[in-house]
């Protein structure tokens, strides 16, 4: 029997990358998953589940809303019985410097990281509060957002917000044995793929040399760690930020 045998979780951005290393590692220990995306890969990733005698379902939508907060929420209930994970991945990168960063770049980026966060932990927290489940919010922040990064203003705000309302939303969530925690992971993605060519080069060559794998990590890395925080055996860790890196960085 897998760790999460008979849960229910959402996971945004679950479409490629990490999300969907997310989903499917769950759906192998045992839950049923409401896979989110804005495209046609969160379809890709429930066949994949589907095929591999897992349990999915899709929503397509951008997150960021109420409006798509309640409907992730309302069809995990509707499809699987209820709710007990939830995993805010979704995110965009709009890199500039600041002097030529847009007001839309600024938003979008704080609309998709922060604000989405926000209304689908208030959705899922509702759901939990009123039905009595003991339920897992797991945030992927990043080391941007606590030490910040070139070019990267509007995404190292956001990672930064999702800290503390990580941080704020555990405190508040505690007395209903609902645990909030953060990861912050390093992984071949696309959005590592967008980081400009010689700090990319400098963190490969830094894992190389310090990682416990001996190489940067893959998004398949990172979902053991999101598979321990989403099980019951993480009962008694909540309101933590945790560095999934398998090397020597900023933490």
């Amino acid at each position: 029997m897998g760790k999460l045998a008979g849960k229910v979780a959402i996971v945004t951005g679950s479409g490629r990358g990490l999300g969907r290393a997310f989903a499917i590692s769950m759906a192998k220990e045992g839950a049923s998953v409401v896979v989110n995306d804005v495209d046609e890969p969160a379809n890709a990733v429930v066949k994949e589940i589907k095929d591999a005698g897992g349990k999915a379902v899709a929503v397509i939508a951008p997150v960021g809303s109420k409006e798509t907060a309640d409907k992730l929420v309302q069809t995990a209930v509707k499809e699987f019985g209820k709710l007990d994970i939830l995993v805010n991945n979704a995110g965009i990168t709009r890199d500039a410097m600041v002097q030529r960063m847009t007001e839309q770049n600024f938003d979008d980026v704080i609309r998709v990281h922060l604000r989405g966060t926000f209304m689908n932990s208030q959705a899922a927290f509702i759901y939990m509060r009123e039905n009595k489940v003991k339920g897992r919010i797991i945030n992927i922040t990043s080391a941007a957002g606590m030490y910040g990064n070139v070019g990267q203003a509007n995404y190292s705000a956001a990672k930064a917000g999702i800290i503390g309302l990580t941080k704020s939303n555990s405190k508040e969530f505690a007395r209903y044995g609902i645990c909030v925690n953060a990861v912050a992971p390093s992984a071949m993605t696309s959005m590592f793929a967008a980081i400009p060519q010689q700090q990319k080069e400098q963190m490969i060559a830094g894992a190389a040399a310090t990682s416990t794998t001996g190489k940067f990590g893959e998004p398949e890395d990172v979902a053991p760690t999101v598979i321990f925080l989403a099980s019951d055996d993480s009962y008694y860790v909540t309101g933590q930020i945790i560095a999934a890196m398998g090397f020597i960085g900023s933490f």
